[in-house]
């Protein structure tokens, strides 16, 4: 759904993470981000993708990645999803949708075969220059952290 393309300039946004933490994609320049967009907390296939970015966060961060994952779920709801799973990586607050609609990866979209409105699951790879370097927008939860190494 989204329009953005590699090479294009990231979208900047300012937020909280699920500990009140300011997070902005600028203060972030110098480092890789891997910017990934889920429908929701703790339901199975965005646990699936959050645990498989935990099970190779140390991978990641040894190649230079900041690791940031985004849905309109609550800070309590994050809080408690991070807690439970142990993950090691910030979940970001977008409650009003500004990021995600920034990314255009909120719209309609089928789920179970009904037409409904939510996020489309969506990573974004972004350079050290703020750069997109890469859109995934067939996301395989199961080694969301693999796709976003291949080449």
């Amino acid at each position: 759904m989204t329009t953005l393309q590699p090479g294009q300039l990231a979208p900047d946004f300012t937020t909280t993470d699920q500990n009140g933490n300011a997070v902005s994609l600028k203060a972030l320049n110098g480092k890789k981000v891997v910017l990934y967009f889920y429908p929701a907390d703790d339901t199975p296939t965005c646990t699936k993708e959050a645990c498989n970015y935990r099970d190779n966060y140390a991978m990641l961060t040894s190649k230079g990645y900041v690791v940031l994952g985004v849905s309109g779920d609550t800070e309590k709801k994050h809080q408690k999803f991070v807690a439970k799973y142990d993950l090691p990586f910030p979940l970001l607050m977008d409650e009003d949708r500004t990021i995600q609609n920034a990314y255009g990866v909120y719209g309609p979209k089928k789920f179970m075969g009904r037409d409904t409105v939510g996020i489309h699951r969506t990573t974004f790879v972004i350079d050290e220059k703020g750069a997109l370097e890469k859109v995934i927008t067939k996301v395989d939860s199961a080694n969301a952290a693999e796709q976003v190494l291949e080449g």
